[in-house]
C-alpha cells in the first residue's frame, strides 16, 4: 500500500481518488482553495475534491498558489509520500514539488496525448469532431501536459455527446486506468515514452465568447458547438435582442428553403433554423430569466418566433 498525495479539484477527479482510496493510502489531497459564486459571489462553494476527502478524514490542502505557498511546499515534504497523483488539479506543479516524491508525479489527463494539450480537452474534441478520445498517464513534468507517456486507453465519442456526459465517462475511465497502472508503475515495472511533440494540439480553456453562435457557420459545426459548451458556459444566441441558450440541437434532416442563416423555420413537428449549410433542429431552449423549455412548446407560446432571425441586434 503506497503513500499518495492526491492534487485535483472538479467531479472529474473524484473517481480517480475513490479509487486510490480504496486501494493505497492517501495522506493528503491538494486542492483550488473556495471560491465565491453565485450571483453578487455572496456563496462559498467548496472543490468537489475537498468535499470528499472531509468525508474520509483526509488532510486537505489548499493553496493560492502552491509555488510561492512555502508552509504548503514543507507540508508535502513532511508526509513522505510515495507518489503523486494529479487530475485536473488546476495549476502547474513546480518543479521542487515534482521532484518530493520518490515514484514522481502521475497525472491524469483527459486525452490522447500528445494530441488536445491544456485545460480543456474534453470540449475540444467534442468541438473539433474527433471520433475518439481517452485517458492518458503521463509522468507529469514542469510543461503542460508536456511528460512522457506512462499508459492510455481509448474511448469513442458518441455522436450525441457532450461535454457533461463525455466528462462522466472519460472520469470512469481514469480511475480504472489509474487502478490497473498504478502498482505495476510502483514496482518499477513500466517504462514511460516520450511524446511526439510533432504531433501536439493545445486545448486551451472555453471561454463565454466561443459560446455565441454564427448562424453562417454549418448546421454539424453548431450542433457541436452546443454539445462541447453543455454544461458550461452554454451555446446561446440572441431572440429580438434578448438572450437565447440553445440547451439542445440536432442536425436536421430538412432542406433549407434559401432562408437566411439564422432564420427560424417551421418543420414537421418542431422548429428549426437555417444555417450557412443545413438546418439545427432546436430542441431545448432557455430565454434570459426563463426556465428551460421544450423549442416546439416555446413556439406554441411566441407568434413571433417562426421567420424570425436569430442573432440580429434589435
Amino acid at each position: 500500500m503506497a503513500r499518495v498525495v492526491f492534487f485535483g479539484t472538479p467531479e472529474f477527479a473524484l473517481p480517480a481518488l475513490r479509487a486510490l482510496i480504496n486501494a493505497h493510502e492517501v495522506v493528503a489531497v491538494v486542492t483550488q482553495p473556495d471560491r465565491k459564486v453565485g450571483r453578487g459571489r455572496r456563496r462559498l462553494e467548496t472543490p468537489p475534491v475537498k468535499a470528499l476527502a472531509q468525508t474520509q478524514g483526509i488532510e486537505v490542502l489548499q493553496p493560492e498558489r502552491l509555488r510561492r505557498d512555502r508552509d504548503a511546499l514543507e507540508r508535502l515534504c513532511a508526509l513522505e509520500a510515495d507518489v503523486f497523483v494529479l487530475a485536473a488539479y488546476g495549476q502547474i506543479l513546480p518543479q521542487s514539488v515534482l521532484e518530493t516524491a520518490p515514484h514522481g508525479c502521475i497525472g491524469v489527463h483527459a486525452s490522447l496525448l500528445p494530441l488536445l494539450r491544456g485545460a480543456a480537452p474534453i470540449a475540444r474534441a467534442i468541438l473539433e469532431g474527433h471520433e475518439h478520445t481517452g485517458i492518458t498517464l503521463m509522468l507529469t513534468d514542469a510543461g503542460m501536459d508536456t511528460g512522457p507517456i506512462i499508459a492510455q486507453a481509448e474511448l469513442e465519442i458518441d455522436t450525441r455527446e457532450t461535454t457533461a456526459t463525455l466528462t462522466t465517462r472519460l472520469a470512469a475511465l481514469g480511475a480504472a486506468l489509474l487502478g490497473d497502472t498504478l502498482p505495476a508503475w510502483l514496482r518499477g515495472e513500466l517504462k514511460p515514452r516520450p511524446q511526439d511533440d510533432c504531433l501536439a494540439s493545445q486545448a486551451p480553456p472555453i471561454s463565454r465568447q466561443e459560446a455565441a453562435i454564427d448562424w453562417s457557420q454549418r448546421a454539424v459545426a453548431i450542433d457541436r458547438q452546443v454539445r462541447a459548451f453543455d454544461p458550461w458556459p452554454g451555446a446561446y444566441t440572441t431572440l429580438h435582442g434578448q438572450l437565447l441558450k440553445i440547451l439542445a440541437a440536432s442536425v436536421s434532416t430538412a432542406s433549407p428553403g434559401g432562408e437566411e442563416p439564422g432564420t427560424v423555420l417551421a418543420l414537421a413537428d418542431n422548429i428549426g433554423v437555417a444555417t450557412g449549410k443545413g438546418v439545427l433542429q432546436l430542441e431545448r431552449l432557455q430565454l434570459a430569466g426563463k426556465r428551460a423549455m421544450d423549442a416546439a412548446a416555446l413556439a406554441r407560446g411566441r407568434d413571433d418566433l417562426i421567420g424570425a432571425r436569430l442573432g440580429e441586434r434589435p
